[in-house]
């Protein structure tokens, strides 16, 4: 395995890969990437990574390549595709699912690799784009330890706080517990603020003071409602299909879903098909 790596992959050029391809650059990294956007070819380009054609020729110039796309089909397609990861991999080559999926397509790429040599990690991120360009994201790891230490001089690149979590898929689980609660956060303070405006409060004012009290949460103090919040129908997807897989009920998680769709309707965001 190797354990002093300088050279790490990124696939997925977007919000959140651009900015840490950058930082990992910054931070003294040989850093290879790709995406099927041009676009977002043309800017990491002119941030000076160096770009390549495919996840195939990432993973060949690469000891640690961090996956950065946005759906489970995705994260499948680059790694084992026929110019995916898994077609140019060597001994000790570790794979970081930076990607939000359900633990079972970890435990999915996880099977099809078996024997290729690589260690497999999962790494889903956290915090949002204001982290990611800051460097200041959040990141909980799944997967072999040994594996992990080797990593994180380069996680600590382009996050402030990173947690090895257990075995291959709790990076995943652990980020699934994550979006319920922060939705669940973003649609209580949207219903909550909704009614003091009714009523005829400051929401402003009324903000000061709840972030100082017992109320107070992460989204409130970040509002993340602001953006357009592309993942949502995504995030919530993933838990209720592990909760009808288990068999057990979250109906929390089916109003949260409801109520994250209204707040975009509001605000005329696009709820997308997923894929």
């Amino acid at each position: 395995m190797a354990i002093n790596i300088r050279r790490v992959g990124i696939i997925g050029l977007g919000k959140m890969g651009l900015p840490m391809a950058r930082h990992l650059r910054k931070g003294g990294f040989a850093v290879a990437a790709c995406d099927v956007n041009a676009a977002a070819r043309q800017q990491a380009e002119g941030a000076g990574i160096n770009v390549v054609a495919t996840p195939k020729a990432v993973a060949a110039e690469s000891d640690f390549v961090i996956v950065v796309v946005g759906f489970d089909a995705e994260a499948e397609t680059v790694v084992l595709g026929a110019d995916g990861i898994a077609a140019a991999a060597h001994p000790g080559m570790i794979v970081g699912i930076a990607s939000t999926v359900a633990p079972r397509t970890m435990q999915k790429i996880a099977a099809k690799i078996e024997g290729s040599g690589i260690v497999l990690l999962d790494m889903p991120i956290t915090r949002g784009e204001p982290a990611a360009e800051a460097g200041k994201l959040l990141t909980m790891v799944g997967g072999d330890a040994t594996a992990f230490e080797a990593c994180k001089p380069a996680l600590s690149a382009f996050a402030s706080s990173i947690y090895h979590v257990g075995d291959l898929g709790s990076g995943q689980i652990g980020k699934m517990v994550n979006n319920l609660i922060l939705w669940a956060c973003i649609s209580a303070n949207h219903e909550g603020f909704n009614l003091a405006k009714k009523l005829g409060a400051d929401p402003e004012r009324l903000r000061t003071a709840l972030l100082d009290s017992s109320a107070g949460n992460w989204a409130m103090q970040t509002r993340p409602e602001e953006q357009p919040m592309p993942w949502a129908e995504k995030d919530m997807r993933i838990v209720l299909s592990e909760a009808d897989r288990l068999r057990i009920s979250l109906p929390l998680c089916g109003v949260v879903t409801e109520v994250v769709k209204s707040v975009k309707f509001e605000k005329g965001w696009p709820t997308p098909e997923l894929g």
